[in-house]
């Protein structure tokens, strides 16, 4: 009997999957060692650590980050944390408001991330 040939997984698919693995861990590594890395990393506490997780696997999910779509995740994220109790309001816009205005340097880092990978 032959053999079946097994249909070939997207490569596509691992390739988006990869970037934003990058995207994601570019960010992370921006907000805690870039230019104000060291008052960032005093101001994170396990509320705006849990923000940005839940933030990563959402990016996890999506094809392609694009700006509006990167505001639409964090934007959903928030909504849901600001429906909890013991959330304090202010430090959830303080996160958010850090998300929102780091955009352009986390998309230049993960493009200068996924340029080096690809080297």
């Amino acid at each position: 009997m032959p053999k079946k040939a097994k249909p070939k997984k997207s490569s596509l698919g691992t390739a988006v999957g990869i970037g934003v693995g990058i995207a994601a861990a570019t960010a992370a590594a921006y907000l805690l060692f870039g230019p104000e890395g060291k008052k960032n990393r005093k101001a994170i506490s396990s509320l705006s650590v849990k923000i940005k997780g839940d933030i990563i696997e959402k990016f996890e999910k999506v094809k392609e980050i694009t700006e509006p779509i990167y505001y639409e995740i964090v934007d959903e994220v928030s909504k849901k944390y600001s429906k909890l109790k013991n959330v304090d309001k202010d430090e959830l816009e303080a996160v958010v408001n850090d998300l929102k205005s780091n955009w352009k340097e986390i998309i230049k880092d993960a493009k200068t991330t996924k340029n080096k990978k690809q080297s």
